[in-house]
């Protein structure tokens, strides 16, 4: 109910302190207002109980009444009305390029790294409301999973549903470079991103990793590359029972081509990350979050309604029904 309500001069609003001071000045002075005749005897005159002469001193109510009135109206309190504008450049688009090989399902990030990355991606996108984004899979080859959009919950849902073996085996860094390239090449955004996320090293496809970096540098696209993998040892999949579908998994060596994801990011005047954990997984995507920021100007519009005019106009009506009061029913009594 107050929200939209303020007091222009609130500084005013201190003179009430004066209003007890006169109330108990009007209460001590109350028998000073009247003419006292003393008499030995009152046994000749007619006397009455009215209760008026009593009740006389309570004028002075409504003179604190349309004091106090005053000091409101002097505190010019009124009602502010705000509408919002906002206006955003045109914003950044963002492709993700993500592996879907067969180590994804490493257990060295908890549940395996496929299962962590979704969860952060998830959070990284909404994160992200003005801006769009796309969802492109590799593993021995690529596509598109989701073309750019700013329909987020189509992202996140495609993001969910991302599983392994929905390619053939192997990892093709450059084509999963190149079709996020591919995606972004008509973009009219102000800013276009790519965050490429392996756990590996490019052994498979038919495009050079090092001849995609350079479309996306001569289109002005940007790439934060992230290796996903403890360091050490891990346990990969490596075996599946025909019955039952289960996967075997043991320890071995990790391996990323650090040395490229480094090329492709400084080419493109991106960042490499290495994500060795859960923690740290969630720590790149909440630094990628910072350094791409969309920027976002709001413009606020203020109405504001004047109320010191009801206040004024209510101090008037205490103080005439006081002059009427005073010069009507209370006249008689001197």
């Amino acid at each position: 109910m107050f929200n939209n309500f303020e007091f222009h001069n609130p500084e005013f609003l201190w003179l009430f302190c004066l209003i007890p001071l006169l109330g108990l000045w009007f209460f001590s002075s109350r028998k000073k207002d009247n003419a006292h005749l003393s008499v030995p005897s009152i046994k000749g005159f007619n006397t009455s109980n009215s209760i008026l002469p009593k009740l006389k001193p309570f004028l002075n109510v409504f003179r604190l009444l349309a004091l106090s009135s005053l000091i409101i109206a002097l505190a010019r309190p009124r009602n502010v009305s705000v509408s919002k504008r906002t206006k955003t450049n045109k914003g950044i688009d963002i492709v993700m390029a993500i592996d879907v090989s067969a180590s994804m399902l490493a257990k060295d990030l908890k549940p395996n790294r496929l299962e962590a990355l979704k969860r952060v991606a998830v959070d990284f996108v909404n994160r992200r409301p003005n801006d769009r984004i796309g969802i492109v899979v590799y593993a021995g080859e690529s596509f598109t999973q989701t073309p750019i959009t700013s329909d987020k919950s189509i992202v996140k849902r495609t993001i969910s549903e991302i599983k392994w073996g929905q390619l053939e085996g192997g990892t093709a860094i450059g084509m999963g470079l190149g079709s996020a390239v591919n995606r972004l090449k008509e973009s009219k955004a102000k800013s276009k991103v790519i965050i490429l996320l392996t756990d590996g090293v490019n052994n498979t496809g038919f495009v050079d990793p090092k001849t995609a970096t350079e479309l996306a540098k001569e289109i002005g696209i940007k790439v934060y590359t992230i290796g996903i993998g403890t360091n050490g040892m891990a346990a990969f999949p490596w075996a599946k029972d025909p019955r039952t579908g289960k996967l075997s998994f043991r320890n071995q060596k990790v391996e990323i081509d650090e040395k490229l994801l480094q090329f492709i990011a400084n080419e493109t005047e991106g960042e490499y990350f290495r994500a060795t954990n859960n923690d740290k997984l969630k720590e790149i995507y909440d630094k990628i979050d910072k350094l791409e920021k969309t920027k976002i100007e709001e413009f606020k519009y203020y109405n504001y309604t004047e109320q010191y005019r009801f206040w004024v106009f209510l101090a008037g009506v205490f103080i005439l029904i006081e002059f009427l009061l005073k010069n009507t029913l209370f006249k008689s009594f001197i």
